[in-house]
């Protein structure tokens, strides 16, 4: 998988206005109304992650699920990434 420039990472993001690129990842910080839909979220989530072989790196922290997203064995962002990204937000916006 190609590692893909800041440039086509940036013309990529004007679809996810959630995310934001640094540190050689994309990064979102959802908040749901509580525990139990921020779980349910991640559930659905981790069903999608299975399906793509593709892991994010998250933490949740009651109803907060901060989620980063690289490809490591190409050393940062792949269209990988934001395949998942993509399935996410469609996750989350079914969510809410």
């Amino acid at each position: 998988m190609q590692k893909l420039s800041e440039q086509d990472i940036e013309k990529l993001l004007l679809r996810f206005p959630d995310w934001e690129y640094f540190d050689h990842a994309l990064h979102v910080e959802f908040e749901f109304d509580n525990f139990k839909d921020c779980f349910s979220a991640m559930s659905r989530i981790a069903f999608e992650c299975e399906a793509l072989n593709h892991h994010p790196n998250w933490t949740n922290t009651y109803n907060v699920l901060s989620i980063s997203l690289t490809t490591h064995e190409a050393g940062g962002v792949t269209k990988k990434d934001f395949d998942l990204a993509e399935a996410i937000e469609m996750i989350v916006e079914v969510q809410e």
